[in-house]
């Protein structure tokens, strides 16, 4: 079966594994629709499935005690949701929510950490994405400290645009909110920035991107760094 033809190529890590490894785990394979705000794991719950997003994209959330929530990193089509149960624990350390609904491959986690054991072709590829993400939530906590808003809600909707196919961005005020970690009205604030230059449109529970080009040059630095990591890896 060409690569082109198997059911499971829009995700980047499972069309890139070599055959053999992939007619391994499709038996374990159950194509799935992820809903708008869906929790697949609540901080500190067990990972019973393992995500390959074809459509949907995922939110990290760290949430605090006082119940502050923020996003550390998101999860699209190039890659996979459930990493901590690869890394040696069996719960997840964040709140995993659906951010923009669609279709995902979900494999039980028992399966996968077998096949991961295996040392072949799926542990060559998840191991440097984990560091990928290690980085993208690290980026993310400077990021968080030292960038104005504004420029922080521009990476963010570069990363969502990366893992989105197409310029219409599904997204409520309160989701903006909860990812950027900031009062609603700070989201308005950065927003109407972003539309003001021409770089967004934005109205109720919908971002369109208008120039993707003016988008990047307005985002703080920490997102070419973030993009430049995800880049490096197998397609």
């Amino acid at each position: 079966m060409s690569q082109e033809a198997r059911p499971h190529a829009d995700n980047r890590l499972l069309a890139a594994l070599p055959r053999e490894d992939f007619e391994r785990l499709a038996p374990h394979m159950e194509e799935v629709e992820l809903g708008s705000g869906q929790i697949l794991y609540h901080s500190g719950q067990p990972v019973d499935y393992v995500y390959f997003p074809t459509g949907a994209m995922v939110s990290l959330v760290a949430q605090m005690a006082g119940g502050a929530e923020v996003e550390v990193g998101v999860t699209g089509f190039e890659g996979v949701v459930g990493l901590p149960i690869l890394l040696g624990t069996e719960k997840s350390p964040h709140l995993n929510m659906v951010q923009m609904p669609g279709d995902a491959f979900r494999v039980r986690a028992s399966e996968l950490r077998d096949e991961f054991s295996r040392g072949g072709g799926l542990q060559r590829m998840l191991l440097p994405y984990a560091q990928s993400v290690m980085v993208m939530a690290s980026q993310t906590a400077a990021c968080n400290a030292l960038h104005t808003l504004a420029e922080r809600l521009a990476k963010w909707l570069l990363m969502s645009h990366d893992r989105r196919r197409g310029d219409e961005l599904p997204l409520t005020h309160e989701f903006l909110s909860m990812m950027l970690g900031v009062r609603r009205a700070g989201v308005t604030e950065a927003a109407v920035v972003l539309q003001a230059e021409g770089l967004i449109n934005y109205r109720r529970g919908r971002i369109t991107v208008l120039d993707r080009e003016g988008l990047e040059g307005f985002a703080c630095e920490c997102y070419p760094v973030i993009k430049a990591e995800f880049d490096r890896l197998p397609s």
